[in-house]
């Protein structure tokens, strides 16, 4: 096991959990109660990286954030370098080829509460704000929880867009996925099995831990 790597790895699912988490919600209940037409714009913006291949999305984050294109030259001059192959430009990868696993997880959950407990809490004065942390939320944790979880779990898997715009930098952009990959081409095997089995692990009990919350939040 690399366990730099892992460490990477780790580092990045936090982050991107916790990007998503913070975006995320708002995006996710805005979708959830919005009438607006352009809904639907939004709705397909956000699923698309379930279409699109990774490698796809990390072609034109790279493009973007590249030497050569005005957001990178302006992103080179605010931090003194760009973006690609570093902890950052992988990071933002991450965030957005994983935003579906999130957003709609959690659009899905606020979509299944009953509006009528909200409506009681605003006639009994409490603030939509109120409302929101005190009823709605706890009332969708479970959706909710198997978002961060899908998000955490897709995030360590990842191996498209962290190639594409991180490259292979031991201790910052090489993650677990990218070490499996190495190993192969170098032949070496058994340390390829090796993490692959503990991401396949990893995979089982995040995917088990996920049925299980849903199943016992579903209980009445």
């Amino acid at each position: 096991m690399d366990w730099a790597a892992a460490k990477v790895t780790l580092w990045l699912a936090v982050g991107t959990t916790g990007l998503l988490l913070a975006t995320g919600l708002p995006l996710a209940y805005w979708l959830a109660t919005t009438r607006r037409r352009w809904k639907v714009v939004v709705e397909a913006v956000v699923t698309l990286p379930l279409i699109l291949p990774p490698t796809v999305l990390g072609f034109y984050l790279l493009l973007a954030s590249g030497p050569h294109s005005p957001l990178g030259r302006a992103i080179e001059t605010a931090a003194g370098r760009t973006l690609p192959f570093t902890f950052a430009g992988i990071l933002i990868g991450s965030v957005l080829v994983n935003l579906p696993f999130a957003v709609r997880p959690f659009a899905a959950a606020f979509s299944a509460v009953d509006r009528r407990y909200a409506e009681a809490a605003w006639c009994l004065g409490v603030s939509r704000l109120g409302t929101f942390a005190r009823v709605t939320l706890p009332l969708a944790w479970p959706g909710i929880f198997a978002g961060v979880v899908l998000t955490f779990a897709h995030t360590v898997g990842e191996f498209g867009v962290v190639l594409m715009v991180g490259g292979n930098v031991p201790g910052v952009t090489r993650t677990l996925s990218v070490a499996v990959y190495d190993d192969v081409q170098a032949l070496d095997y058994d340390s390829a099995a090796t993490t692959a089995a503990g991401l396949v692990a990893f995979a089982f009990v995040a995917v088990a831990l996920t049925h299980f919350v849903q199943r016992r939040g579903g209980r009445p």
